[in-house]
């Protein structure tokens, strides 16, 4: 344990004991927040550590300064109060106290700067990267590419996996016994190798959101028509868990993050499972599918990526999400239909406006399709719609 980690932890042990809080004594969990926890997660990458480090020595840097300054000033005011029968000094400037106080925190601002800077650019270096995934932030999502590497070709989405019962939506009581990850789980967990360097390109399709994984030391802004990147490389296997860091609409609470670290073998054995699993739900856009198919499949799809939006009722969110219940664009011609699911659509009617599902299949998106133009009160007249005709909406 290096000096600076026994210094953290003396402070953390006599923060506890003072604050006389027995539950601080429960061990630390590994890669999610724990129950009364009062410093960084446990660091898992080098990056992780060196921002630890730092914080720790920028701490103690500024409790010695509070410490020093402010005892000198309750010592002159104490020591030399007028009951005391001290008088007032009638001296003017002094050019070496002018001088020490301008150039002793100088000296200190380098000095915290100085390792600071270079744990910053090391933070932006990006380059030989053993591993390129594509992350893109999507209202209430997070959807996956991995675009370099072993992997390439694979493509998921991400999304909250705690059962809507448990977070207290409207109307719906809370009965069931939260999960251990509460609100910090989801259905498609990102999977890398231990000890690769990953490199992450972040985009997003609606608002700004961010990519946040403290035990990563990585925390970076997806914004809509830009491309940034960051890196981790982690150096233990293990489970860690993310959120959202930015403020992105009323589910932002609901897009966690989860990063599975596994070893090379089982990284292999992940990657061939998930080439299967695409090949066997590849689509065959020339597949003609039965009304009850597409319904039954696109009541699925529209659970899973619609309903935080449009409600499972249909109704929308007034002031905030069109309702799709009685909607003139859903009871109208299926191809206008098709192009806002496929391109998005702005109206400015709404301060969230319908962003595009490109990443969809062609099954999926007619099968939402078709769901929603034969559910609620919806009686359209094109009620049906293929495959073959969003692939060919997407040419």
């Amino acid at each position: 344990m290096t000096y600076a980690k026994r210094l953290q932890a003396l402070m953390l042990g006599l923060a506890v004991t003072a604050a006389g809080i027995p539950a601080l004594a429960v061990a630390q969990v590994q890669g999610r927040p724990f129950e009364n926890q009062l410093n960084l997660q446990m660091p898992v990458t080098r990056i992780a550590a060196e921002i630890d480090t730092l914080h720790t020595w920028m701490m103690i840097v500024c409790l010695v300064i509070f410490v020093a300054v402010f005892g000198v000033m309750f010592y002159s005011v104490f020591k030399h109060r007028r009951s005391l029968g001290h008088k007032p000094a009638t001296f003017h400037e002094s050019t070496a106290v002018e001088i020490a106080w301008t150039v002793v925190p100088f000296l200190i601002v380098i000095g915290m700067a100085l390792p600071a800077t270079k744990t910053v650019v090391a933070m932006k270096d990006t380059s030989n990267a053993d591993l390129t995934i594509k992350v893109t932030g999507m209202q209430w999502k997070w959807g996956y590419d991995y675009l370099k590497g072993e992997g390439e070709g694979i493509s998921f989405l991400s999304t909250l996996s705690t059962p809507r019962s448990q977070v207290g939506a409207p109307g719906v009581p809370a009965t069931e016994q939260r999960t251990e990850n509460y609100l910090m789980e989801v259905d498609n967990e990102m999977v890398v190798p231990v000890n690769k360097k990953v490199r992450i390109v972040l985009t997003a399709n609606d608002v700004i959101h961010a990519w946040m994984i403290p035990a990563f030391g990585v925390k970076q802004d997806a914004i809509p028509g830009f491309v940034r990147d960051t890196w981790f490389k982690s150096e233990k296997i293990g489970v860690y868990r993310g959120q959202c860091a930015e403020l992105c609409g009323k589910e932002h609470a609901f897009m966690p993050i989860v990063v599975r670290v596994v070893s090379d073998a089982d990284y292999s054995a992940w990657v061939g499972e998930q080439k299967k699993a695409m090949a066997a739900l590849a689509d065959d856009p020339t597949k003609v599918w039965t009304i009850d198919e597409l319904k039954t499949k696109g009541e699925a799809v529209y659970s899973a990526n619609c309903v935080a939006c449009h409600q499972a009722n249909g109704k929308g969110v007034p002031g905030a999400f069109a309702a799709l219940d009685g909607s003139a664009s859903v009871n109208g011609p299926k191809a206008h239909q098709i192009d806002v699911l496929l391109n998005g659509q702005k109206t400015g009617k709404y301060p969230s406006e319908m962003p595009a599902w490109k990443q969809l299949s062609d099954s999926d998106i007619a099968a939402v399709i078709t769901y929603t133009r034969n559910n609620w009160s919806n009686k359209a007249s094109e009620n049906i719609v293929q495959p073959a005709e969003v692939l060919a909406a997407r040419k």
